[in-house]
């Protein structure tokens, strides 16, 4: 069997120059996460390689931003597809082409599968605009609105077959001013979210987290007493 084909079980850091991780990101709106993430990886601040963006809509404005950065930009839609688990199978099949090491789900929005979660287990990130587990799921900056709570912030964790329900990796806290509305609170968590992803991003990448049950442990860098 060849690496193409085995696609999971290559090892992180497997790129073919320089041994840089390669990551595959999933998107459906306007991209600015992955944004984050490609700057950061083209200025050198994250030793990680975006290698493919794929979308669901063919609209999606992130499109733009992976050609504008030289990345390869797929759009893989699930209407094209008889059923959810042969879209599945679709997604994998563009993330294996490319030996993806590591997946980021940035604003993705549907509903990965088992088959899927349990393909890239261990090697799936998302985040998510909230201190889960509090408001999982849609509209989060409004829930927390709703709930009047003090403190909101953002996410990043392991993805499992649940929504929003893996082990964390990083959260970021953001005060709830008094006169937020859900614009104004939802453009400071995204200031935080794209700080947050590159970060948890170079963590795997270094080799630094581990999943406890329903923690990760992050390893100290290299050479901590």
């Amino acid at each position: 069997m060849s690496d193409r084909q085995r696609g999971s079980d290559r090892p992180r850091g497997s790129d073919d120059e320089g041994g840089v991780l390669r990551v595959g990101v999933l998107a459906s709106g306007r991209g600015s996460n992955f944004a984050a993430i490609a700057e950061a990886a083209a200025t050198g601040r994250l030793a990680a390689r975006p290698v493919v963006l794929v979308a669901d809509r063919a609209s999606a404005g992130v499109l733009g931003i992976a050609r504008a950065h030289g990345i390869a930009a797929v759009v893989v839609e699930p209407r094209e597809h008889p059923t959810r688990e042969a879209f599945d199978k679709a997604l994998i099949a563009e993330l294996v082409e490319r030996r993806v090491d590591l997946v980021c789900l940035a604003g993705f929005m549907r509903v990965l599968g088992p088959a899927f979660v349990q393909h890239f287990r261990g090697r799936l990130l998302n985040i998510h605009p909230a201190l889960l587990p509090a408001f999982p799921g849609l509209h989060a900056q409004r829930q927390a609105l709703a709930h009047g709570v003090k403190v909101a912030g953002a996410t990043v964790h392991f993805v499992d077959e649940g929504v929003d329900t893996g082990p964390i990796v990083l959260q970021a806290a953001v005060p709830v001013l008094d006169d937020d509305t859900e614009e104004a609170l939802s453009a400071r968590i995204l200031r935080e979210e794209h700080r947050l992803y590159p970060e948890a991003i170079g963590l795997f990448a270094a080799g630094r987290l581990r999943i406890d049950g329903r923690r990760v442990r992050i390893a100290p860098p290299p050479g901590t007493p």
